[in-house]
Formats: C-alpha cells, sequence, structure tokens
C-alpha cells in the first residue's frame, strides 16, 4: 500500500489546487497517468459523497465521465448528454472535455494506449473499477508494455477531508409492498446457484442487495438503497453493513431468517477465508476488480448475471399491482402541479417563475401524496435552450427565468414505497412556433409508435429502438440517448438488465420477458434552441401464442395528459389520434377520483380528445 504524503488540499481549494496536488503525489509514487472513474465498489449509478471523487477533482457534476489526469494533460471523457454542462463547468479548469458516442464506452482506453510509452505507470483504484473495464484496461496496457496499478487510491491522499460512509438507518420494505417474502427470494436464488454448481455467491450491486433482502435505505441520492456487500450459501447469507445502520430489532428479524449482519469492512476478507473446493458464482459486470482480486486461487469461480437481476426485473403481478396504483397517486400529483404551473405562468409578469420553482414545486406535489419517499432523480426543468441539454439541473441564481415564448421541458419522477416513476412532459409557454410543433408531433409519433407494438418475448430490447426513432429518422433527425431504460420497484429509476438503446449489444440478457418496467423517451434536441422528450413506462404484457410462438405488448403504466397544444394534427394518422385520444381517457378516468377543484378541471381540459 502507498504511505500517506502530505498535501495542502481543502475543502475550499480551487479545481487548479487539487489537481496540482493530484500531479504532486503522482510524481512522488511514479505514477503517469491516474483513472478516476465515477464509481464506486457497487459499480452504482449514483454515488455517496465518499465516492465522488471525479466530480471533486474536476468540477463535472454529471453522473457519467472518467477523469484522466497526466503530469502534462487532465480530461474528463463523457458522452452527448453532458457535453453542454462539461463544456460549462469545465470552463477555465485546464481540464478538457473528451467527447465519446456513449455512457458505455471505453474510448478512454483507447486513448491512454495510445498516450502512454512502454515502461510508464497508469493507476487507478481497484476496489472502484468494475472487472470488466479493468480486464479491458489491462489488456490495452500489457500491449504496449505499460504498468496497471489498482492498489493505489491516490484521491484518498490529496481529498484530506473526504467524506466517510453513509450513516442512515437500513429499513424494512415490509407487506403488503414486498409481496415476495425474502426467504423466497433466497430459496429461488440457492436454486439458481445450484444450476450454476455454485454454493457461494457475491452480490455487489445494491439495488440487487435491497431486493433479495426486502430492505432499503438512503444511503444514494434518489435510490431507496444503502451501501453493502453481500455472501450467500446455500443455507445462509451473511449481509456486510456499516455498524449501526441495522438496528436490533431488525437484525433479529434476518438472523430468524437465516441472515447474518457483519461490518461492512469485513467483505473482503469473508471472501480471502473461502475454504478450498468453494465455488463462487460472480457476475463480472457487477463487482470490481478489488473484489475479485480478493478471492483466493483456490476458490472455483463462476462467472455468470447475478440470478436477482433477472428476479427483479420481472415483476409479480402483485408488485404491478402496486405499481399502478402509485402511477395513479403520482398522476393526480402532476394533475396538482400543473394546474398550478398554467396559472403561474399566467400571472408570471407579476411573479417571476423560474425552472428551480419548477423543481420545488414538483416535489411538493409529490409530497402531497400518500407513500412518497423521495424523487427517483434530479428533476430536468429546461426552458428554451436548456431543454436542450439532455441532463440538464437548474441551480438557484444560476437557471432561466421563463419569460417569452418556447417551449418548456420537464422530466421527473418518485419513489413511492409502492413503486417508482419518471415521466417527461413539455409545455408550451406563449406562443410557440411550426417548428416546434412538428418536431414535438415527430417525438410524440415515435412514442406512440413504439407503446402500441407487438413483439416476440425474448426479442432483445436493443432492437426495439430503432421504431421508436423511425418517425424521427424520417425527417432527418436522431438522438442521443436510448429510447429506455428498465425502471426498478421502489428501487433504482435506471434497471438492467434490458435496455431499449443502440449502444447496448442485444445479448441474450437483454431479452424482453413479462412483467419487465421500461420507459419510452425519444427526443429531439436543437442545440441553443429547445429540447423535446415524451416519457411514459410500460410494462410488458402477454399478448397471445401464434404458431410462430409467444408474443408481448405493452401496457403503458404512466397517467398524466400529454399536452396537445403543442401538436400538429396534420402530421398525425387516424391510428395515432386514436391511440392519443384512448390514452387520454384512460387518464381523466383514472385519475379523476383523486383530484378536484383546478386540478380536476386542468385534467378534463387536457385530456379533451383531438
Amino acid at each position: 500500500m502507498m504511505s500517506t504524503i502530505a498535501a495542502s488540499t481543502i475543502a475550499d481549494s480551487t479545481i487548479a489546487d487539487r489537481l496540482a496536488a493530484l500531479r504532486q503525489a503522482m510524481r512522488h509514487h511514479g505514477v503517469d497517468a491516474v483513472v478516476v472513474p465515477s464509481s464506486d465498489p457497487h459499480l452504482s449509478e449514483y454515488l455517496p459523497p465518499r465516492w465522488k471523487g471525479r466530480e471533486w477533482l474536476s468540477g463535472f457534476t454529471g453522473s457519467v465521465g472518467t477523469f484522466i489526469a497526466t503530469q502534462d494533460v487532465a480530461g474528463v471523457w463523457t458522452d452527448g448528454r453532458y457535453w453542454t454542462q462539461a463544456e460549462s463547468e469545465l470552463a477555465g479548469t485546464g481540464i478538457a472535455l473528451m467527447k465519446i458516442s456513449s455512457g458505455a464506452s471505453t474510448e478512454y482506453v483507447n486513448w491512454l494506449a495510445a498516450t502512454m510509452a512502454a515502461g510508464q505507470v497508469v493507476a487507478v483504484d481497484g476496489a472502484v473499477l468494475g472487472l470488466a473495464i479493468a480486464r479491458l484496461l489491462q489488456a490495452a496496457l500489457d500491449a504496449k508494455g505499460v504498468t496497471l496499478r489498482t492498489d493505489a487510491d491516490l484521491l484518498d491522499e490529496v481529498w484530506r477531508d473526504r467524506p466517510g460512509l453513509p450513516h442512515d438507518p437500513v429499513y424494512e420494505h415490509a407487506a403488503p409492498y414486498a409481496v415476495t417474502p425474502r426467504t423466497e427470494k433466497l430459496a429461488a436464488l440457492h436454486a439458481a446457484m445450484r444450476e450454476q454448481g455454485a454454493d457461494r455467491h457475491l452480490v455487489s450491486t445494491l439495488d440487487d442487495i435491497a431486493y433479495l433482502f426486502n430492505l432499503r435505505g438512503s444511503d444514494v441520492n434518489f435510490n431507496p438503497v444503502f451501501v453493502a456487500h453481500a455472501l450467500v450459501g446455500l443455507d445462509h447469507a451473511t449481509l456486510f453493513v456499516d455498524d449501526g445502520k441495522v438496528k436490533p430489532s431488525l437484525a433479529a428479524k434476518l438472523t430468524a431468517d437465516g441472515i447474518t449482519v457483519a461490518p461492512y469492512a469485513r467483505a473482503t476478507a469473508a471472501l480471502a477465508e473461502l475454504p478450498p473446493g468453494t465455488v463462487l458464482l460472480l457476475d463480472p459486470r457487477r463487482i470490481t476488480h478489488g473484489t475479485r482480486q480478493a478471492v483466493p486461487g483456490h476458490v472455483k469461480v463462476v462467472e455468470a448475471i447475478n440470478p436477482s437481476t433477472f428476479a427483479k426485473s420481472r415483476k409479480t403481478e402483485a408488485e404491478a399491482a402496486h405499481v399502478r396504483a402509485t402511477m395513479e397517486q403520482d398522476g393526480a400529483a402532476l394533475c396538482e402541479f400543473f394546474a398550478w404551473l398554467e396559472d403561474a405562468l399566467a400571472r408570471r409578469h407579476e411573479a417571476p417563475l423560474d425552472e428551480v420553482d419548477i423543481d420545488r414545486h414538483i416535489t411538493a406535489a409529490r409530497a402531497r401524496r400518500p407513500g412518497f419517499v423521495s424523487p427517483s432523480f434530479g428533476t430536468i426543468a429546461g426552458f428554451r435552450a436548456n431543454g436542450a441539454i439532455m441532463h440538464y439541473r437548474a441551480i438557484e441564481g444560476q437557471c432561466a427565468v421563463i419569460e417569452g415564448d418556447g417551449l418548456l421541458l420537464i422530466d421527473s419522477g418518485g419513489q413511492y414505497i409502492g413503486g417508482t416513476t419518471d415521466i417527461a412532459r413539455v409545455v408550451p409557454v406563449g406562443d410557440i412556433t411550426a417548428e416546434h410543433r412538428r418536431d414535438f408531433t415527430l417525438v410524440l409519433k415515435g412514442m406512440m409508435a413504439l407503446s402500441a407494438t407487438r413483439f416476440p418475448r425474448g426479442t432483445k430490447a436493443p432492437l426495439l429502438d430503432a421504431i421508436a426513432r423511425a418517425p424521427i429518422w424520417s425527417a432527418g433527425i436522431d438522438f442521443g440517448h436510448g429510447t429506455g431504460h428498465g425502471v426498478g420497484f421502489f428501487l433504482n429509476v435506471h434497471e438492467g438488465p434490458h435496455a431499449i438503446t443502440p449502444s447496448m449489444m442485444p445479448e441474450p440478457h437483454t431479452a424482453m420477458e413479462p412483467g419487465m418496467i421500461t420507459s419510452i423517451e425519444p427526443g429531439i434536441y436543437r442545440p441553443g434552441k429547445w429540447g423535446i422528450r415524451i416519457e411514459n413506462l410500460v410494462l410488458n404484457r402477454a399478448d397471445g401464442t401464434t404458431e410462430f410462438g409467444e408474443f408481448l405488448r405493452f401496457e403503458t403504466l404512466t397517467l398524466c395528459p400529454i399536452d396537445t397544444r403543442c401538436i400538429d394534427r396534420a402530421l398525425l394518422r387516424d391510428d395515432e389520434i386514436a391511440w392519443l385520444n384512448d390514452y387520454h381517457a384512460t387518464v381523466r378516468e383514472r385519475l379523476a377520483p383523486l383530484v378536484s377543484g383546478a386540478a380536476l378541471a386542468w385534467l378534463n381540459e387536457r385530456t379533451k380528445a383531438l
């Protein structure tokens, strides 16, 4: 392990100070390049503060990106969703924006292989480096005679006030919402382990752990999970979690179900202590290089996807019923919000309105609904040009005032004990143009086309992407993100293994199966002008069997009107108009009993048939 050296870096240091301190540490330890991924020991999308090293070093706050520093160059590699944001946040830091094609890209590996010379050393903290990417990086550097060090966390040396582990308590996701007892989930996992010939299984991904044990937490913004590892045997399981997070009463329940609670720091030691003859099931896409290194050589390792990743993606009928009820509450909250918004827009000359106000009021509307826990991601409220920044986040004092004419894009969601929501809508402000309406209608056509699709069971999710893009492509337009992502059940708003995106290979684990929940969210983004995204969540449902096999269809779960004031009706076919009218009739029928007054009046107005 590396020794600690003095560093002047403090909480209020500048990016330049931090980069200088890092380079000093690199020189001290003979390291020529440092890689800091956006990752933690659990490969989470949203990170606890302790592992936000890339953000701390660079100032770039996007959720996807890799930071690399040499003595001469520093850069952040990120994809098109974040280019505008990164250009702004990196301006003046001396850190370059390195544009890549997608968040799953490994282009920085190629850059390192092309840049580093034989005999040089690249360092990355193996505890947060995914095993799959570690293997790619090792192979690329070996070919150039470059040494890869994964035993060093230089960030820890220069980040003097680095946060510790989160301390919020773990709590139970109880019945009736936790439909399947954890003992049944563990029994199903044991059966899957036996099929793989394994007698131990390590789980490090936080949503898998939360699902498997019917537990939740608040260690990570927006996702109701907690920092932990789990080592599952065929007759016993150990949950490694920081001391004090599991109350004695909950620990007793876990013990009764054959689960022992152990200190978080003991996880790697427990792996190292596995006896000869052990067969350990590991998912190479869902553990880190450092975790894999802790497994002794006398243990046989079987590599396969976590069985729980498949299991949690397929919601049961009872879980789907809870999600439908949650969508009704979320939709009612949105009726109240949009009724307030239209009134506020009508009075904006008296009381100015900005993008942060949108976030504040939409969250407050959800918080008044039963079962609400938190937002499911940071609200995106982008007016005019800000709507073209795909992952835009309004900041107090720096955001746009909603004045004049244009489009307002609002993408938001909630975590409820009965489900997770995610929805995007676009609102006209003042007078909008024919170009606005054309783009909006093309996006709507793409969303409806995929929503109405019937497809064979087992179709690889990425193959469905082109259906939503086709109406947009027909106009010579495209968008730089996936069409859809999986969604958890009071879990991560982005959930695998399936996703409707061209950046994912259509592999066996991406097959569409009954019970999966997915977003459908095509868009059009015109930098400096406007952005449009229309998003609903859908559920895979059985739709009969023919001589060609089983078929599935999508049940639309999201309940909120789509603003018909933005539509160019001439661009819609009769069947598309019928789909939209049927959807709005359903929205009105299911939400009307839950709202009153201005919210009900808004609902009735916005669901009128075309």
